[in-house]
């Protein structure tokens, strides 16, 4: 009762010649108008709704995104790092003239791998269109690989290519060592490898985990073969 109470004793906006009119708001210009004789009752009103325009330093393409993406909760800090943008002062460049900040994230290295892993995997299961929760299962996956240090030595993009042949196989959409290798630039004898190594890997670290390894295996159905020979009759 109170809030109404105090809503209602607010000024009310009104057209002079037609009070009873409800009035139209022009967003872009802030405007108040009538929708009876076109009076601008009020100027620059203030929207409070979402603003969704972002402002890059690089880039003049539109850009909807309001609030930056979404947090990530396989980085050790869900992506909420910061980006140091592009100065305009003396103290922003070099003695070269080079700018010191342009676009400088502040992000761990582990999280940066793991960031760039995503992005990969993400374009790999786009061209052979895998749906999201395979993406999902294969980022899981090439982070506990990340973590355990099992594959060091291995290039980041085999290791999230052969995450993504056993997410596939996990998920019961499998697909071939070939479009794997096809939809990324490793070959399919290094694919093989790091498929074996990770198996290897989480087999032993991860005993019982129900989502990885207590799955039945995939079957391929089997095909109709044509009968060769005459039909057997059976004896009546």
């Amino acid at each position: 009762m109170a809030s109404t109470s105090r809503l209602d004793a607010l000024p009310r906006v009104t057209c002079p010649n037609h009070p009873d009119a409800i009035l139209v708001e022009d967003y872009r210009a802030g405007d108040m108008i009538c929708p009876e004789c076109g009076l601008v009752v009020g100027d620059r009103v203030i929207d409070v709704g979402s603003e969704w325009r972002t402002f890059s330093n690089d880039k003049a393409t539109k850009d909807p995104s309001r609030v930056g993406d979404s947090q990530n909760p396989l980085l050790s800090d869900g992506d909420l790092s910061t980006m140091i943008g592009k100065g305009t002062g003396a103290a922003s460049f070099d003695e070269f003239g080079n700018s010191k900040y342009q676009n400088r994230r502040t992000m761990s290295n582990s999280d940066r791998a793991m960031m760039n892993a995503f992005k990969e995997i993400t374009t790999m299961a786009d061209r052979i269109n895998l749906p999201r929760n395979i993406v999902d299962r294969t980022n899981n996956l090439f982070k506990q690989v990340y973590e355990q240090k099992s594959l060091k030595g291995r290039a980041n993009d085999a290791i999230a290519s052969a995450c993504l042949y056993i997410a596939c196989r996990q998920e019961g959409v499998p697909r071939t060592f070939k479009e794997i290798c096809a939809v990324s630039r490793i070959s399919k004898k290094e694919i093989g490898r790091c498929f074996k190594l990770i198996l290897k890997a989480l087999e032993t670290s991860l005993e019982g985990a129900p989502y990885l390894w207590r799955r039945q295996p995939f079957t391929w159905p089997r095909r109709h073969q044509p009968r060769r020979g005459p039909r057997k009759k059976s004896g009546i």
